[in-house]
């Protein structure tokens, strides 16, 4: 017989989804969908009005749905944490190289 608890993934296992189902699936969906939103912000958001921002949120929280009960079994919330830090490293080096450019361009 298969034990369960020894399949799933880091997130799921830290909120307890095998011994607490309910409250554990809200807060892996909880997690997926900050996730998600800081991902999409840092690599992909654009300033857009605002019913077209909410529209892209209200998808967004839809498509988390989704992730959530393939993040039980899959590591889709740490898929997300890495594209999180390499896009916040990514961040911070172009902030730092236009600063940098700046000081160069006026010396």
């Amino acid at each position: 017989m298969v034990d369960v608890s020894e399949r799933l993934t880091f997130f799921a296992a830290l909120f307890n989804v095998d011994e607490n189902p309910e409250a554990g699936m809200w807060y892996l969906y909880g997690t997926i969908i900050l996730l998600c939103i800081v991902v999409y912000k840092l690599g992909f958001a654009k300033k857009l009005p605002p019913l077209k921002s909410f529209i892209i949120y209200l998808f967004l929280i839809l498509g988390c749905t989704i992730l959530t009960f393939l993040g039980v079994f899959l590591p889709v919330a740490e898929g997300l944490v890495v594209a999180a830090v390499i896009l916040i490293i990514y961040k911070i080096r172009l902030k730092q190289q236009k600063k940098h450019e700046e000081v160069d361009g006026v010396s």
